[in-house]
């Protein structure tokens, strides 16, 4: 994580391995940390944790508080309460996380915590505060089945194709992507690596664009591809759709990620295998990606990058297959887990 080494720091103070759980269980008992942020739902409240030893969630805000309470951190600073606050809060907040911690092992401080079985996933960032940006045509292997799809001659492209998708595209681990007939007949999926911005930044050199990591989740750009062919060109509408852009189900931070251009990269639609690829055979770097989105352009704290999907996408297959109301769609990505979403067919238009 830029600035927060919460991980190098969990293990320079010996965290052991998980002996047992209990809600208020001790920190050096949760066992080897494998730092990933998660949102989860607590009753009808939207929570910030971070997954301890693959299936404990530590609570951050009860944790900074309680901290608080002990004197341990400055009184006049807000805790923690979503992963944006993190991810926003710049060196100080980092820097706060880090005391956090390391207090909390030092003093034998109880917290509290969940299973994670018990807990129910939501968006990392559940609603960004701008539209999720997104890439087309990065891997070689993608360009080359467009251009046999389509049967069109589909060239490298120069420079990066950028789009976007809305707000209200965003859903999490496990929830439903709408599928409506009506509206597309033609519904296909895109796994995509998922770049997170910490540090804000225009005109970002390629050579300094990691210190604007803040880390990676996983993305599925779901695409209505009759949609996307019918207007012009343009993708906003085939790749805007509400539900259509499935996010998370949680965020690596780049200190425990730190071979993100090398990892692999696949997704599966009821089992089966359909994309196979790996983060190396991107066309433009994500280095390159945020030095040409960031030029004349500001990123900002939790804005969203996807960075371009591998061969494999329904529409290019023989026959072509698209996504059909209960297909279980997959995405995994080396590092960072999977995220598994279903389709399910609304049967109509509704109108607000």
């Amino acid at each position: 994580m830029t600035n927060l080494r919460l991980a190098k720091k969990l293990r320079q103070h010996g965290v052991s391995r998980f002996r047992g759980y209990t809600p208020t269980r001790r920190f050096e008992e949760w066992g080897v940390w494998d730092l990933k942020i998660v949102t989860y739902l607590s009753g009808k409240e939207l929570r910030a944790g971070l997954r301890c030893g693959g299936d404990r969630i530590l609570d951050i805000a009860t944790v900074f508080g309680r901290a608080q309470d002990a004197g341990l951190v400055a009184a006049s600073m807000m805790p923690p309460t979503s992963v944006l606050d993190i991810v926003s809060g710049g060196p100080t907040m980092s820097q706060a996380c880090n005391d956090v911690l390391s207090a909390v092992k030092a003093n034998d401080l109880d917290f509290v915590g969940v299973k994670a079985v018990d807990a129910t996933l939501v968006a990392p960032i559940p609603r960004p505060t701008k539209n999720v940006f997104c890439v087309g045509s990065n891997y070689r292997a993608h360009v080359t089945e467009a251009s046999r799809a389509q049967e069109k001659q589909y060239k490298v492209p120069k420079l990066p194709v950028f789009f976007t998708k809305p707000p209200t595209a965003v859903v999490g681990p496990n929830q439903s992507v709408l599928m409506d007939p009506a509206v597309s007949e033609k519904m296909d999926y895109e796994v995509e690596l998922a770049v997170i911005i910490g540090t804000p930044g225009r005109n970002i050199n390629a050579a300094n664009a990691i210190n604007h990591i803040f880390g990676f989740s996983i993305a599925n750009d779901v695409t209505a591809r009759d949609l996307q062919r019918a207007h012009g060109g343009q993708y906003l509408k085939g790749k805007g759709l509400d539900t259509s852009c499935p996010f998370g189900p949680e965020i690596v931070t780049l200190d425990e990620l730190a071979n993100f251009e090398n990892l692999r990269i696949s997704l599966s639609v009821n089992g089966e295998l359909r994309q196979d690829g790996n983060t190396k055979d991107m066309i433009f770097s994500i280095p390159r990606l945020i030095e040409s989105l960031s030029l004349g352009l500001t990123l900002e704290p939790g804005d969203i990058l996807i960075t371009g999907t591998p061969s494999g996408v329904g529409y290019a297959m023989e026959p072509p297959q698209w996504l059909q109301d209960g297909d279980v769609v997959t995405c995994e990505i080396e590092g960072i887990g999977t995220l598994t979403n279903t389709i399910q067919n609304t049967g109509s238009s509704q109108s607000a």
